[in-house]
């Protein structure tokens, strides 16, 4: 499961959105992305100061796609190209079956549902086309929001996974939550 290999990528559709792979002619809205401050307040990342980092940003996500290390899908509405956020799957687990899911989107369209629709898709593919047994999210303790959309989607806290993590120096003051397949 360290290798996925899915081609073509996986194009997936919500009732609004379309998850699709990223181009390069995203750079511009990735950039919007990565370097907003509301998005990146509970993310340990460096943030974006130039389109050149959004470009760099997508040749990276490129690679991890083409070595078949993670997925990394492009939210945008149906009737629209712009970039409304991105959803991923990535650290796979052969021995576990798990992978980690995460994901952003920007202000102007949040609380309105788009992510739990986007969410529930890639759920449903990790679970269904994958083979994937577990999801895993790492969310900051202060993100409510994520917290909640978590939940909704029936993820756990799981504690033990951050004892786990605790234990080998990786969990940085980060909250787990995991669902697991429950084969349906």
């Amino acid at each position: 499961m360290n290798k996925m290999s899915f081609t073509p990528f996986p194009r997936l559709i919500t009732e609004r959105l379309i998850l699709r792979q990223p181009v390069d002619e995203d750079a511009e809205e990735i950039f919007q992305l990565r370097s907003n401050e509301t998005v990146n307040k509970y993310l340990d990342r460096p943030k974006a100061n130039s389109i050149a980092d959004a470009v760099q940003f997508l040749e990276k996500i490129k690679s991890i796609i083409a070595d078949k290390q993670g997925l990394y899908w492009i939210a945008t509405l149906k009737d629209e190209s712009n970039v409304a956020g991105s959803i991923s799957l990535w650290n796979f687990s052969e021995e576990t079956g798990c992978a980690e899911i995460g994901y952003e989107l920007l202000p102007s369209f949040q609380g309105k549902g788009f992510m739990q629709e986007a969410l529930n898709a890639v759920i449903g593919f990790a679970f269904k086309n994958a083979g994937l047994k577990k999801l895993q999210a790492f969310t900051h303790p202060e993100n409510i929001s994520s917290s909640k959309l978590l939940q909704k989607s029936n993820f756990l806290r799981d504690a033990e996974a951050e004892q786990e993590y605790f234990a080998k120096g990786e969990l940085w003051g980060m909250t787990i939550y995991s669902l697991v397949n429950s084969g349906e």
